[in-house]
């Protein structure tokens, strides 16, 4: 059976940047499963997957655009020192979870170059990034009726879509840290 739309996909997957640093990559013997058009992996991996059958390996190069988006300038916005943890030396570069008006947001700090603000990095941390896959194609099957329900639940909210703390589940954006 070939990748098509409404596929359940089980892949190993390695993610690096341009430069070849390792981003991400799944455990050993724990395939990355997902199913096409549900929106549960960025959409230039699942574009590039299509076609492929259990045992294919390919590798993958995904634009901005078909991942995180490039970087919105709009993004960077100041926020008072006193949202932050008072016992914490703040410095550019850390990142820090945050409950935004929509969910759970990840926030990047920039500059603490004042006292009283402290500029932020809202942008995904892949955002503006080429990501290139080495995958292989463990599975590829008709997805289950638990399964389909699964995914119905996340798109009506139930869960944040976000796989294990360990790793970033392909770009689902949870977590990139």
């Amino acid at each position: 059976m070939q990748i098509n739309e409404k596929s359940y996909v089980a892949i190993d997957y390695r993610l690096s940047l341009a430069s070849g640093k390792e981003i991400d990559r799944s455990p050993e013997g724990q395939a990355f499963g997902f199913i096409t058009g549900a929106g549960q992996v960025i959409p230039g991996l699942e574009k590039g997957l299509m076609g492929k059958a259990a045992g294919d390996q390919a590798k993958i190069v995904v634009d901005p655009q078909e991942a995180y988006g490039e970087i919105d300038e709009n993004l960077f916005q100041d926020i008072p020192r006193t949202q932050f943890p008072d016992d914490c030396e703040i410095e550019p570069g850390m990142r820090f979870h945050a409950e935004g008006p929509h969910g759970p947001v990840l926030l990047t700090v920039k500059d603490v170059s004042d006292s009283e603000s402290v500029k932020v990095d809202l942008n995904h941390p892949l955002a503006g990034l080429q990501l290139h896959f080495d995958v292989k194609v463990v599975e590829v099957r008709e997805p289950s009726v638990e399964e389909l329900a699964a995914v119905e639940n996340q798109a009506a909210g139930c869960g944040c879509g976000c796989g294990t703390q360990e790793r970033s589940d392909c770009g689902s954006g949870c977590n990139c840290e």
